[in-house]
């Protein structure tokens, strides 16, 4: 049964991996790094051979909480651990008193935006030409949960 426990600096080269196979421009090892002050709150999940499978990197400030980056290893694909760790990410945003949840997504990504919906995150906004693809930009769809 996968275990989700906190994030440390010491994931980062697992998380990176995930990221470089999971996304067409994934973050780098510096902006992973930057990911780990008191304002972050970032979880792994663990398989029974404690090999990271997943992850999520979250921050609050003040009375938000971003979802900033959450993937799963192409392999682990599929098998509702996307879910278990968006539902981990909000329990700690309600654990940290946040009023709401934020994130943003691709326009392109329907599978993320389908399980943003699922678990409740509704669609308030749009950020024009914002994310980078292979042939020019793409627009992000800005989702929010509110927890009050």
């Amino acid at each position: 049964m996968p275990l989700i426990r906190s994030a440390t600096p010491a994931d980062i080269p697992a998380m990176l991996q995930i990221e470089q196979s999971a996304n067409s421009h994934p973050w780098s090892e510096g902006t992973f790094n930057t990911c780990f002050s008191e304002r972050y709150f970032n979880a792994v999940l663990m398989d029974d051979n404690d090999a990271i499978l997943g992850f999520y990197i979250g921050e609050k400030v003040a009375v938000e909480a971003s979802l900033f980056n959450i993937g799963v290893a192409p392999k682990a694909q599929g098998q509702g651990y996307g879910q278990q760790l968006m539902q981990h990410f909000i329990a700690q945003a309600q654990n940290l008193e946040a009023l709401d949840c934020w994130l943003e997504v691709r326009q392109s990504n329907a599978n993320a935006i389908k399980l943003y919906e699922k678990c409740g995150f509704i669609q308030t906004g749009l950020r024009p030409s914002y994310y980078p693809t292979a042939t020019g930009r793409e627009d992000a769809i800005l989702m929010a949960l509110p927890l009050g």
